[in-house]
């Protein structure tokens, strides 16, 4: 019976109860052929060992001042990796495992690095200008100096990084999670900050930052012992915010 057959009959006749007997009928007998499913395989096959411009990219991996312009990293796992001063400008980074890595001195202008997991990272005067970092987590990690220079920020995830000296001119921070982050002498002319959190921030010497973002008075004024320690019987720990190491 075509199902054009089956329809008729449920409008003159039996009705609903006919169409459904009829249908699951055809499904046990193959009338409805089922469409064959595609599967979508998105796993992207590496060479081993997986070699770019003189580089084994592995965790642990040790290459120093290695040319890695342009790279296709997506989701390497390079924890631990020592990239000191290495070029990788324009290098695409999405899902990077660089947990623990030293990029102290590295160039990753115009660099993709879309959550990537930089919790722990060294990267002392890196230059990121131009990077987009949206989502990255970087908890933790080194960026004193670095250059941050219309980066895109939006929405990291930097509780307790380190800022000290960084440029963040330009650069986009919105939504960004900046939870005692240490942006001594940072500047940050220009930086879209809306949305972002800078609860408990260090900002001393900092230009342009928000330094009443969270009370009336900068947090290092408002708590005049958080640098002080409890050691030294000038301040409680209970006293405030300390400043961050």
């Amino acid at each position: 019976m075509s199902a054009r057959r089956i329809l008729s009959s449920a409008r003159s006749g039996p009705g609903l109860g006919l169409l459904i007997g009829a249908v699951a009928a055809l499904g046990l007998t193959g009338g409805f052929a089922a469409r064959a499913q595609t599967v979508v395989n998105n796993a992207e096959e590496r060479p081993d060992p997986w070699v770019i411009g003189g580089c084994t990219i592995g965790p642990k991996a040790r290459c120093p001042g290695a040319d890695l312009r342009h790279a296709d990293l997506k989701n390497a796992d390079l924890n631990g990796a020592d990239l000191t001063g290495a070029n990788l400008a324009r290098a695409d980074l999405r899902h990077a495992d660089l947990r623990g890595a030293r990029l102290d001195g590295a160039n990753l202008g115009g660099a993709q690095l879309q959550i990537a997991f930089m919790q722990g990272l060294k990267a002392k005067n890196a230059s990121f200008v131009g990077a987009n970092l949206d989502h990255a987590r970087m908890s933790g990690a080194d960026f004193s100096g670095a250059d941050f220079t219309v980066a895109n920020l939006e929405m990291v995830q930097a509780k307790r990084a380190q800022f000290v000296g960084a440029k963040l001119v330009n650069a986009d921070l919105q939504e960004a999670k900046f939870y005692e982050v240490n942006l001594t002498g940072a500047t940050m002319d220009g930086a879209k900050i809306r949305f972002a959190i800078f609860q408990d921030a260090w900002m001393p010497d900092c230009r342009s930052c928000p330094i009443h973002w969270q009370t009336d008075k900068p947090v290092w004024e408002t708590y005049p012992a958080a640098s002080l320690s409890p050691a030294d019987g000038s301040g409680d720990a209970s006293d405030g915010p300390r400043a961050p190491r």
